[in-house]
C-alpha cells in the first residue's frame, strides 16, 4: 500500500527495484519487524535483520550504472511495516525505474506459501527462529518466479485455511483476507497494472491437518469437505471475474494421509465440470518437511517449485496475455 512517507505493507514477498548511476544508493527503512535481503547488480543478498527506523547506505562497485533489489523475506502477522523508499545521495543519479516484467505469477497460499521455517536446520523451533528461518525469496514463490523471470505477488497467511484455520482458530480465513492491502481488512487492495497470467494455490492444509473440536460449526468431517469444497470453488470463480486470462494451478502436498490432496482434486473436478477449462491439479508428494514444525524446508520448496513448472511448461501459449 503506497503512503504518503513511502509503503506500508504486510503481505510476504514484497520488493522494490531501482536503478541508478554512482558509487551508492539510501534505504530509508520505516518501523516495524522486518527480514530483508538487499542485491546490488545480482551480487550476493545483504541480510538486513530488524534493522532500527533509519537510512541504510548501501554501496556498489564503481560509479557507474547499477541495479538495487531489496525484497522482504519474512512474515509479518503481528503488524504491517514501512518502507520509505530509495534516495539518491549526493554523486549518484537515480535512473529509470526497471520496467515491469512482461510475465506475472500470484501466489495464494498458507505457511507452504509463506516459505515457514524453511530455512531452520531443525523441526522444533521457537516462535523467533519459526521468523528468523523463514525466507520467502527461496520458497515456492520466489524459486518460481525467479525461474522465470517474472513479477510475483504472494498473498498467503501461516495458520489460514479456506473454511477453517489451523486447529480451528478464530480469525479471518484467507479467501476471507485476500482482497484487502494489510491483515486488518479495513482497506482494499487495488494494483490495476497486476494482470497475472498464472495463478497458483495452495490451500487446505490448515483446513484438515487438525481434528474437529467440539463447538466448531461442522458436525462431522464430511460437514467440513462440503464447506470446503463450495468455498474453494467459489473462491476461484471469484478471482477467474478479475482474471479471465489467468492459467490456475491448485497444488497439494500429500498431508493428512492424503485428505487434502484429494479434497483439492475435487475441487478441480467441480470447476472444470462447471466449464473451467484453464485450471489444473499438481500432486506434490515425498517431501520431507525438515523445516520448522514440519514444514517443507528450502530442497522441499525447490522440489515444489519443479512440480509447478513442469505443470506451467505443459501448458503451451500460458504466458501469452
Amino acid at each position: 500500500m503506497v503512503h504518503l512517507k513511502g509503503y506500508v505493507r504486510q503481505w510476504p514477498g514484497t520488493y522494490w527495484e531501482a536503478a541508478f548511476r554512482g558509487p551508492a544508493v539510501d534505504l530509508s527503512i520505516g518501523a516495524g519487524a522486518v527480514s530483508l535481503r538487499i542485491r546490488v547488480d545480482g551480487d550476493a543478498p545483504l541480510s538486513l535483520v530488524r534493522p532500527t527506523p533509519g537510512v541504510y547506505r548501501v554501496a556498489a562497485h564503481g560509479p557507474g550504472k547499477h541495479r538495487i533489489r531489496v525484497d522482504v523475506v519474512s512474515e509479518s502477522q503481528a503488524g504491517p511495516t514501512a518502507f520509505h523508499g530509495i534516495f539518491a545521495p549526493r554523486g549518484t543519479t537515480p535512473l529509470p525505474a526497471p520496467q515491469p516484467r512482461m510475465r506475472q505469477i500470484e501466489f495464494i497460499g498458507d505457511s507452504h506459501t509463506v516459505g515457514y521455517g524453511n530455512t531452520s536446520s531443525t523441526r522444533v523451533c521457537s516462535q523467533d527462529a519459526i521468523w528468523q528461518t523463514t525466507n520467502t525469496l527461496l520458497g515456492l514463490a520466489g524459486v518460481t518466479a525467479a525461474h522465470y523471470d517474472a513479477d510475483y505477488q504472494v498473498n498467503a497467511i501461516s495458520g489460514r485455511g479456506v473454511v477453517r484455520n489451523y486447529g480451528g482458530f478464530a480469525a479471518p480465513t484467507l479467501p476471507q483476507a485476500y482482497p484487502f492491502a494489510l491483515l486488518n481488512s479495513q482497506i482494499l487492495a487495488a494494483r490495476p497494472d497486476w494482470h497475472p497470467q498464472i495463478i497458483v494455490i495452495a490451500l487446505g492444509t490448515n483446513d484438515f491437518s487438525t481434528p474437529l473440536k467440539t463447538g466448531e460449526r461442522w458436525p462431522d468431517r464430511e460437514a467440513l469437505h462440503r464447506d470446503f469444497e463450495g468455498r474453494y470453488v467459489a473462491f476461484v470463480q471469484t478471482l477467474r471475474q478479475k482474471n479471465p486470462n489467468a492459467y490456475f494451478i491448485l497444488w497439494a502436498t500429500d498431508l493428512a494421509d492424503g485428505e487434502i490432496a484429494q479434497e483439492v482434486s475435487k475441487v478441480v473436478q467441480r470447476l472444470s465440470d462447471s466449464g473451467e477449462k484453464r485450471v489444473r491439479f499438481v500432486p506434490v508428494n515425498g517431501l520431507s518437511f525438515q523445516g520448522c514444525d514440519a514444514h517443507p524446508d528450502a530442497k522441499d520448496d525447490r522440489a515444489i517449485a519443479e512440480a509447478i513448472a513442469h505443470a506451467i511448461d505443459s501448458v503451451p501459449g500460458i504466458w501469452t496475455r
